[in-house]
């Protein structure tokens, strides 16, 4: 046990994540909780930050950092009544500077909290039948499925199913409630934990559940994915995907993004047996000496999908039927109002960075608090950090264009490329963040757009992802231009993956600046103008063209990196 790692430890002697979480929130000296409490927290949907604008100027006046806390809320399949959107915007305005964060797992983040403010927070989230239990953490985390619960039957049936898996996979302890809500502490604490036990998973674990032909969740991201397959417009069951996470470390090639693998059918009734089977055996097998290896995706790709498809047999009592083979044509969202079979309409809102926020004439936050006051469907949110204005009748359309356009408010972006980019956080706030994301996105697209519009591809939604490090937050290596952070304003720039999230990307170059990413394009879209075929998208250009290897594999991210590095090698050599 000596040689675990020491998270490990800390788990196991929480007393089932209780810590010393009570006696840290009342401290008053400090906008902090203590290193261990802070690791527990994260159970909790909770993540102990600072502003890192500011780190400096606070240490050379002697002052602690300027703490704060992320705080992240379960929403399974992303569905928010408007009476929930309503309290999430209140409360943000209470305790979260204003701004409410669309998120890639599906839900929204507060972002500025204050120590003192947290159990307030809470409260207010429990009072509207929210909580963020499990959104972060050693544990199953929100469970995500295609956007809309109200586009068809087979949507509100997968919606239906995120919410029946996250629940039945929530932590049962008691700590959640008497930490934060102020219940009465359990007389006796026992084995709270039929399902993970004292110490939990050794890493945490997202399930995803798609519709085809619209994979906008980019399922085979995923620990565990579940893949609709239709007949007649009705669920039949899953084709069943497992070992996907798109995290790195840069350098290291023990570490890569990896998509998962099929591993078979299922019928809707084993999709709960299915994951919770498949939970338990990465609890079992999953690495928890090294906290860089203890994903999923690494105890798929060291014993196997076909080790993993015998275990779960075997847990099971038998074995998946073969899988399907679902396929998918795009992952995108849809863009602007359209309807579902029933008549309703929905209106997808394109949310830059997916900070909703009033200020520079678009008052998004202001906007959608008033469509919220009068809404009679759900608000859905997606991963690629949009909203959707869900079952509005035909009479409704009108007030809510009204409220948009009076409030500064284009449903769409006004170049397909900007639409579809997406970004982390990253700084100030993101601990990990080696470069800007989210604040350098929108002057990363003006100069992209423009560079497009002069190569005759100006209205191509190119996808775009950009990450202030290796960790994958926006799930950058399923982008077709993708910038992953190295340093402030040096990226690494990849190209090539499938815009229906069937393929990773490469890394194409390494550690460059922006006049470099944007040198390294130019020819490159030139080109896609000149040479592609109808309908070609520009990641599939690049692949077709020999730019970059076709990528399906994890394991040869680093070795297709490599052979693009040494074919550039010369060319670069000349032009020096």
């Amino acid at each position: 046990m000596d040689d675990l790692h020491p998270n490990e430890a800390l788990k196991r002697e929480s007393r089932y994540l209780r810590g010393t979480l009570t006696a840290s929130l009342d401290d008053a000296v400090t906008g902090a909780v203590s290193d261990d409490d802070a690791l527990l927290t994260k159970f909790f949907g909770i993540y102990q930050q600072d502003d890192r604008d500011v780190r400096d100027e606070r240490r050379r006046a002697r002052l602690e950092p300027q703490y704060q806390f992320m705080v992240r809320v379960r929403m399974p399949g992303g569905v928010c009544t408007p009476a929930q959107w309503l309290a999430i915007d209140d409360l943000a305005r209470r305790y979260a500077g204003n701004t409410i964060r669309l998120t890639t797992r599906q839900t929204v983040q507060f972002h500025h909290v204050a120590k003192r403010h947290l159990r307030a927070l809470l409260a207010g989230l429990a009072a509207a039948g929210l909580d963020t239990l499990a959104a972060c953490g050693d544990d199953n985390r929100n469970v995500i499925s295609a956007a809309n619960p109200l586009l068809s039957a087979a949507h509100a049936e997968a919606s239906a199913l995120a919410r029946t898996v996250s629940e039945s996979l929530l932590p049962r302890t008691g700590a959640y409630r008497e930490v934060f809500l102020g219940e009465p502490p359990r007389a006796v604490i026992g084995e709270e934990e039929p399902v993970y036990g004292a110490t939990y998973l050794p890493r945490k674990f997202k399930i995803a559940i798609a519709v085809p032909p619209r994979n906008d969740i980019d399922v085979r991201a995923h620990d565990l994915g579940f893949v609709a397959v239709l007949e007649g417009g009705r669920i039949a069951g899953y084709d069943v995907y497992v070992g996907g996470g798109m995290g790195m470390t840069h350098r290291t090639p023990a570490t890569f993004p990896r998509l998962s693998d099929p591993v078979g059918f299922c019928r809707p009734d084993d999709v709960l047996p299915v994951a919770f089977h498949t939970l338990c055996i990465q609890r079992d097998h999953g690495d928890r000496r090294d906290r860089a290896h203890a994903r999923f995706k690494y105890t798929i790709e060291d014993r196997g999908a076909d080790w993993f498809a015998a275990e779960l047999a075997r847990r099971l009592g038998r074995a998946l039927e073969p899988a399907r083979g679902a396929g998918f044509e795009t992952n995108q969202d849809p863009d602007g109002w359209h309807r579902s079979a029933d008549g309703r309409w929905h209106c997808a809102v394109n949310v830059e960075n997916g900070r909703v926020i009033d200020g520079d004439g678009r008052d998004l936050m202001t906007a959608l608090r008033a469509i919220a006051s009068l809404h009679c469907g759900v608000f859905a949110l997606t991963t690629n950090q949009n909203l959707i204005v869900a079952g509005v009748d035909e009479s409704q359309r009108a007030a809510i264009d009204a409220l948009l356009d009076a409030h500064g408010v284009a449903v769409s972006a006004r170049q397909p490329v900007r639409r579809v980019a997406m970004a982390c956080v990253a700084l100030p706030t993101c601990g990990l963040a080696m470069a800007e994301s989210e604040r350098y996105l929108p002057r990363f697209m003006e100069v992209l757009g423009q560079l497009m519009r002069e190569c005759g591809v100006g209205e191509e939604a190119i996808n775009v992802r950009l990450s202030g490090c290796p960790n994958g937050c926006s799930r950058p290596f399923l982008g077709e231009i993708a910038l992953v952070g190295r340093a402030p304003g040096r990226y690494n720039l990849h190209l090539g993956a499938g815009r229906a999230g069937e393929r990773l990307n490469v890394l194409y170059r390494e550690n460059v600046d922006e006049a470099a990413i944007l040198a390294a394009l130019r020819p490159l879209l030139q080109r896609f103008a000149a040479e592609r075929q109808p309908g070609e998208a520009f990641g599939d250009f690049t692949v077709r063209a020999g730019v970059v290897p076709a990528l399906i594999h994890g394991r040869e991210f680093h070795r297709a990196a490599a052979a693009v590095a040494a074919e550039a090698a010369p060319a670069a050599a000349l032009s020096a």
